[in-house]
């Protein structure tokens, strides 16, 4: 089974990104806008549990995290996606780092850039004009997020949780 690990911003984040996501965004009904602080996997029930396991003691030992969706950013010419980039901060970096090491789940497909996805899998064409109009708008949202979530993938494709953890420590 495929699982990932995120967080999720504020509804009024969420809301914000969803204005574009329906239009741009083919992935819009499968995930709600997100923070991926760990690319998809595969595990089974019996890695699933240990993974759970690590996860709730990671999430015990970091306070919520402070993010700010500070600009609109594009991973172009890598591929034609569109973002609210998340302003990286040392424990943003310090919790995903730690969520890759302690699982041990396989090495990440990219290097970590916080990011909510807000336009994906566009023409060349498309990508430069959308991308022109979101830079001109951009976004300047702070907030908390008190939780990570463990999702699973279901067989339509899309994501649901399996399971929540409360960033509840000092770090």
């Amino acid at each position: 089974m495929k699982y990932g690990i995120v967080a999720f911003p504020s509804k009024r984040l969420q809301d914000l990104a969803n204005m574009y996501r329906k239009r741009y965004d083919p992935h819009y009904a499968q995930i709600t806008p997100h923070m991926t602080l760990k690319d998809t996997f595969e595990a089974d029930e019996t890695q699933i549990e240990e993974i759970s396991k690590k996860l709730g003691e990671i999430a015990s030992r970091f306070a919520p995290l402070n993010v700010h969706a500070s600009r609109v950013s594009s991973f172009f010419p890598t591929t034609n996606a569109i973002y609210f980039r998340v302003e990286p901060t040392p424990q943003l970096e310090k919790i995903q780092k730690e969520i890759q090491q302690r699982l041990q789940i396989g090495e990440p497909k990219h290097i970590f850039v916080p990011h909510i996805t807000i336009a994906q899998k566009m023409t060349d064409s498309e990508h430069d004009d959308i991308f022109s109009q979101l830079r001109m708008i951009g976004v300047n949202e702070q907030e908390s997020i008190d939780r990570i979530h463990l999702l699973y993938q279901l067989e339509d494709g899309s994501w649901t949780t399996y399971e929540t953890f409360r960033l509840s420590g000092a770090e």
